[in-house]
């Protein structure tokens, strides 16, 4: 199959607005699920997932935390200027990042953007007793935001405590809403602890306590990995053939003691949402890249947009692929490897590590439904024609589904 040149248009679908969750339910498990098996299409309450699932599988979920990523300014006008942060320049790292006190430096998004000159923001500030002053300066473009530095004057107080007390959770633009004190809470995962998303795995937001403890009690073995969810997953493909759209790259870590699972489990993992997708996925063309070649101690180690539908991209196994990548970790005292993706999941694609997936349903025309459409061999029609005939909710705050190819 011609990957490039498939049409976006041939991935609409109607999803009135009545149909897109605007709130999740009370309760993040009792949310529909519906279990696509060999074709055939059923359904549950999410809370029983654990029944559908084999003891012996390696479940990947991402443990990824959003950050309060919009930041607001008042000029002396009155003038509004939202800051939206998309990732770390100075220092790129965001675990140091967060820790940083005084000056750092990010990507970002400015709305209204032509009422900011050269001017720095302003925006006074009390925190656990210390008063400051955070100073945002704009220094030019990067890639196709604004490269903002963030000044502060009070060394006692770290960037994240900043953003913890005056930064906006970012929540999807279609839930057209603004941001409530709830969201704060619904829009993490429990089992969230690494900062950096600026947009939630939301299918692993119907996990709880409680589930999680059916699948341990079950034998399921449970695996995180970190990829930090950029802005890119919202935006839409606007090229008529997926050739013209550009992916976005995200930022992604797993431990070596999680790629020696998978190695030892291949036909029995488990994907929870297509962040833990595209991570396991491109561990694959890495690992590949690996047996191509050596990588020094501080070479960026990506994946690019087409590298799975380039000649000889899948010459060797998956065992040897992740075997490359535990024995470059092991050559470099590594306990993990850090890398980033900017991989399209497309009809036309080959899995090589996921065998199943839990995911929400996804956007009309959106590399999402694409991964989908990819993972159920150009099957997604019909899940998507049931899910909408049978009420279930739409997009990051609506049901789940399984699927088992």
């Amino acid at each position: 199959m011609d990957t490039k040149n498939i049409r976006i248009s041939d991935y609409n679908y109607p999803l009135p607005d009545e149909r897109i969750a605007k709130y999740p339910l009370p309760q993040r498990d009792r949310s529909k699920l519906l279990i696509y098996r060999h074709g055939e299409i059923s359904e549950d309450v999410f809370c029983n997932l654990p029944e559908h699932i084999p003891a012996d599988s390696v479940m990947v979920f991402n443990n990824t935390k959003v950050i309060m990523a919009r930041l607001h300014f008042r000029k002396a006008t009155g003038a509004l200027i939202e800051v939206f942060l998309l990732e770390p320049v100075a220092p790129a790292d965001y675990q140091v990042m967060f820790l940083t006190r005084s000056r750092c430096e990010w990507s970002c998004l400015v709305g209204n953007l032509k009422k900011w000159k050269d001017e720095p923001l302003e925006r006074e500030l009390t925190i656990d007793g210390h008063h400051l002053v955070l100073r945002a300066t704009r220094v030019g473009e990067i890639g196709t935001g604004q490269r903002v530095v963030f000044e502060w004057d009070c060394p006692e107080i770290s960037f994240a405590e900043i953003l913890d007390t005056m930064g906006e959770l970012p929540i999807p633009p279609y839930l057209n809403r603004k941001s409530e004190e709830s969201d704060k809470t619904t829009y993490q995962t429990v089992y969230s602890k690494i900062k950096g998303s600026v947009a939630a795995p939301t299918a692993g937001l119907h996990f709880t306590p409680e589930v999680l403890q059916q699948l341990d009690e079950r034998g399921v073995i449970r695996e995180e990995v970190t990829l930090h969810v950029g802005a890119g997953t919202f935006r839409p493909v606007k090229s008529e053939r997926i050739e013209g759209h550009e992916m976005h790259a995200e930022h992604f870590c797993v431990q070596r003691s999680t790629i020696e699972r998978l190695l030892n489990s291949l036909g029995k993992i488990v994907a929870v949402g297509t962040t833990s997708v595209r991570t396991l996925e491109s561990l694959y063309y890495i690992g590949a890249q690996m047996l191509r070649r050596q990588f020094g101690d501080d070479e960026p180690i990506r994946v690019s947009q087409w590298e799975p539908y380039e000649d000889g991209a899948s010459d060797v196994s998956v065992q040897q692929a992740l075997a490359a990548i535990v024995e470059h970790l092991d050559r470099h005292g590594l306990s993990a490897l850090h890398a980033s993706t900017q991989i399209i999941i497309a009809p036309g694609y080959e899995y090589k590590v996921v065998g199943r997936l839990v995911t929400n349903f996804h956007q009309p025309q959106s590399t999402l439904l694409l991964l989908v459409s990819a993972f159920v061999h150009g099957d997604w029609r019909p899940i998507y024609d049931y899910a909408l005939a049978h009420d279930f909710r739409f997009l990051s705050y609506g049901d789940s589904s399984l699927l088992i190819p």
